[in-house]
């Protein structure tokens, strides 16, 4: 970022950050890490910093956070890695991946990763700013909401809610095998897998044929997409 993208941040100020969110970001470049620190505090967030990967992995895992801002090329362990490491955790927290890396592969293998949005170096301070704003308000809404598809499921109500507006409720067994792919959205979980974590008091594995049925008649069958001979992975509505 040059001198004027620097001091064009200070001012920039916005509801969404207003209610102190909290920023990580993982950066090895130290100049470039106490700036975004000061980008972001300017702009009313709590930020923090780690410098590598390892440091990154366990604040996020340990604290809470509204935005992850995590650098692609990181000592100790890997800005995809990290990032796959949380998904696969659970965290469903918004990320942006900030890195040099720009090619459409470079881009595509983030997002499939579990990013939310993927910034190349150099970047414009007013863009990183906007972006994570959007991420924050994101986030706002609240953790226990996440998207499948075009639509929202809220963990809490254990409803999913279409694009028009008209909700479904789902039992605790389909919430939980819904939110289980909806966590990962690019990972096919097989038989074996969805056993262990959504039923895991039962014996057989029709279960999970039986209550990928009830999903898919209840929200429709793209909700749920069967990989031939692997398992399952979550689909659209």
């Amino acid at each position: 970022m040059s001198g004027t993208q620097r001091s064009g941040v200070a001012g920039v100020s916005d509801p969404a950050a207003a209610g102190g969110a909290r920023v990580l970001v993982v950066e090895d470049d130290a100049p470039l890490g106490a700036l975004l620190l000061r980008m972001f505090r300017a702009e009313g967030y709590h930020a923090e910093l780690a410098a590598d990967g390892q440091r990154g992995l366990h604040l996020a895992l340990t604290r809470r956070y509204d935005v992850l801002v995590i650098d692609r090329g990181l000592p100790a362990i890997d800005g995809l890695d990290l990032l796959r490491r949380l998904r696969r955790g659970g965290l469903s927290t918004p990320a942006l991946i900030l890195t040099a890396l720009g090619t459409l592969a470079d881009r595509v293998t983030g997002l499939d990763t579990g990013a939310d949005d993927y910034l190349v170096k150099p970047f414009e301070a007013e863009e990183l700013a906007a972006r994570v704003r959007v991420l924050a308000r994101r986030s706002a809404r609240g953790a226990h909401v996440i998207p499948v598809g075009a639509a929202e499921f809220d963990l809490i109500t254990r409803a999913v809610t279409a694009p028009g507006g008209d909700a479904v409720t789902l039992s605790g067994r389909e919430s939980d095998l819904l939110r289980l792919l909806a966590r990962h959205p690019s990972r096919v979980f097989t038989r074996d897998e969805i056993m262990a974590q959504v039923f895991p008091d039962s014996g057989t594995d029709s279960l999970v044929d039986t209550y990928v049925h009830y999903l898919r008649r209840k929200l429709g069958a793209q909700v749920v997409h069967t990989v031939r001979g692997v398992g399952y992975r979550a689909g659209a509505l």
